[in-house]
């Protein structure tokens, strides 16, 4: 799978563990977790570093308006450590990717 479309991936299993995890809607993203993940998607597809971007925790570039980002930071402390058990294959190249660029 290439880097950007296993990061949209990656980003929206995130926000599927949050959203099943805090909110009513089971196996299916509430409004505001559904405008999260439209938004981090655009934000991905638009990133200047293409193939070679970069983890968010390592990218010098903040891409994301302030209240999206505090939004994604909370779904990612919430959902990382959740993310080896649920979907283990993206975790490790998430990883991977967060040494290589």
């Amino acid at each position: 799978m290439k880097r950007l479309k296993r990061e949209k991936t990656t980003v929206e299993k995130m926000i599927r563990i949050y959203c099943d995890d805090h909110h009513v809607k089971k196996n299916h993203l509430c409004e505001d977790c559904f405008e999260l993940n439209q938004y981090a998607r655009k934000r991905i597809e638009k990133c200047q570093y293409g193939n070679e971007k970069p983890t968010c925790v390592n990218c010098k570039t903040h891409c994301y308006q302030q209240t999206y980002r505090e939004k994604i930071r909370s779904i990612m402390r919430h959902s990382g450590p959740k993310m080896i058990f649920k979907h283990p294959a993206l975790a490790i190249m998430h990883f991977i990717d967060g040494k290589k660029y």
